[in-house]
C-alpha cells in the first residue's frame, strides 16, 4: 500500500486498568510511518488518554440505544465515520463491536481477550462463538488463556498468543526515596506489601485482607508489615469494612488510583497479588521490570511470566493462609528476596518487554493486506 493503515481500536473508556494503559502505550509505539491509529471510547476518554493526541486520533462515541447489542447502528456510523482498515477490540465488547465493524463494511477485524472470569458463563461463551464467526485473527494474552478460549472459537486456526508488554525503561529498580512512606506516616523500615490492580471480585483482594491479619496474627518483630492496595472498583468499601472489623484499617492503606507508579514500587518490599483469574497482569510486569520480587496467585499467565525461576513464588488462589505465608517466607529471607527481585527484571526485559509485543500486533494489522 501506497499509505498508512488505519488502525481503530476500539474500548470503553482509558481511564485505570491495565488493559487500557496497554492500548495507550501501544498508541504511543506504534510504527507512525506504516499506521495511523484511533481510539474510540465509548463511554469517555479517561486518565490514560492524556498526552495521546500526538499519537492518535481520539474519539468518544454518541450514546446508544437499550438494543444496541442486537442493532448497533449508532456505533456502525461512529466506526463508518472513521472508515478504518482494522477495528481492534478489547475485552467487554468483542459481540456489539464486532457487529457493528461489519455493518460498517470493515475488511479486518482484530480482537484481544485480557482475561476472563472463571469459569466462563455458558451464555457468554455462546455469544463470544458467535462473534468469533466474523473475527479475523483472535489474540490471547497468555498461553493459558489461548487454550480456554480454543474451547468456543469458532476457527482455531484465528487464534495467536501475543503476550503483554512493558516498557521496561520507565520501570527501573530504584531505591525507596521514602516520599510514599512520608506521606502515610510508615517507619523508614516497615515491610511493606504493596499491590496494584482493580477491587473487582475477579482479582480476589478479599482473600488478601484475610492473609494479611492472619499474617499480623502471628507477627512478632517490630516494626508490623503494613499493606498498600493501589486501585478502586466496586469491592472497595466491603474490603475496608473487613479490615475494620478486623481491626487492621490503620495497617492496609487504600490509596485509589494514582499516576507516581514507580513512586509506589520504591518503597514496596514485595509486589503481591491475589486473583481469582488473570491474563498476563501488565501490573505485575510492570512491578517485575521494576525489580520487586513477585508473590502472586498461580492463575492465567502468572506462572508463564514468573517462569521455572520463581515458581516457589506463586501461591494457590483462594487460600489465605498460603498468601500469608508466603509473604512471611519472603519478609524473613532478604537475601533470597532480593535474588528473586533480580531475576523478576531480567525475566521481563527478556520477554516481556513492550516493544515486543506492538510488533507482534503490526505483524497481525499487516495481515489486513
Amino acid at each position: 500500500m501506497n499509505r498508512r493503515l488505519r488502525i481503530l481500536h476500539v474500548v470503553e473508556n482509558l481511564n485505570y486498568g491495565g488493559m487500557e494503559r496497554l492500548i495507550s502505550d501501544m498508541a504511543r509505539h506504534l510504527d507512525a510511518t506504516r499506521f495511523e491509529m484511533h481510539i474510540l471510547a465509548l463511554g469517555y476518554l479517561g486518565h490514560f488518554s492524556k498526552g495521546l493526541e500526538g499519537f492518535a486520533v481520539l474519539h468518544t462515541g454518541r450514546p446508544q440505544s437499550r438494543l444496541s447489542m442486537l442493532y448497533p447502528t449508532t456505533l456502525a456510523h461512529d466506526i463508518r465515520r472513521i472508515s478504518p482498515d482494522v477495528v481492534h477490540i478489547h475485552s467487554g465488547l468483542w459481540y456489539k463491536v464486532g457487529l457493528a465493524a461489519r455493518m460498517a463494511d470493515v475488511p479486518f477485524i482484530v480482537y484481544t481477550d485480557h482475561g476472563r472470569q472463571v469459569p466462563d458463563p455458558w451464555m457468554t461463551k455462546v455469544i463470544d462463538g458467535l462473534a468469533s464467526r466474523r473475527t479475523n485473527v483472535v489474540v490471547a494474552v497468555s498461553q493459558r488463556l489461548a487454550e480456554h478460549l480454543e474451547r468456543f472459537v469458532h476457527d482455531r486456526r484465528r487464534l495467536r498468543v501475543i503476550a503483554n508488554g512493558v516498557d521496561t525503561e520507565a520501570y527501573l529498580p530504584r531505591p525507596d526515596d521514602q516520599v510514599l512512606r512520608q506521606e502515610l506516616g510508615i517507619a523508614p523500615d516497615a515491610p511493606m506489601i504493596g499491590s496494584i490492580g482493580r477491587l473487582e471480585k475477579v482479582k480476589g483482594y478479599e482473600v488478601m485482607v484475610e492473609a494479611f491479619v492472619k499474617l499480623l496474627e502471628t507477627w512478632t518483630g517490630t516494626p508490623r508489615p503494613v499493606l498498600v492496595l493501589i486501585g478502586d472498583g466496586s469491592e472497595r468499601q466491603a474490603l475496608e469494612r473487613a479490615a475494620d472489623a478486623a481491626g487492621c484499617l490503620g495497617a492496609i492503606h487504600f490509596l485509589g488510583w494514582r499516576s507516581d507508579i514507580a513512586t509506589c514500587h520504591r518503597a514496596f518490599t514485595v509486589f503481591t497479588m491475589s486473583s481469582h483469574s488473570e491474563g498476563t497482569s501488565v501490573s505485575l510486569l510492570e512491578a517485575m521490570s521494576a525489580g520487586l520480587c513477585p508473590i502472586v496467585t498461580n492463575v492465567g499467565g502468572n506462572s508463564a511470566v514468573l517462569s521455572d525461576t520463581l515458581q516457589h513464588r506463586l501461591v494457590a488462589s483462594g487460600r489465605p493462609d498460603a498468601l500469608a505465608a508466603a509473604w512471611r517466607e519472603a519478609l524473613a529471607n532478604p537475601e533470597q528476596r532480593v535474588k528473586d527481585a533480580e531475576a523478576a527484571r531480567q525475566r521481563v526485559v527478556q520477554t516481556f518487554s513492550l516493544g515486543a509485543m506492538v510488533r507482534q500486533y503490526e505483524s497481525v494489522y499487516a495481515e489486513a493486506f
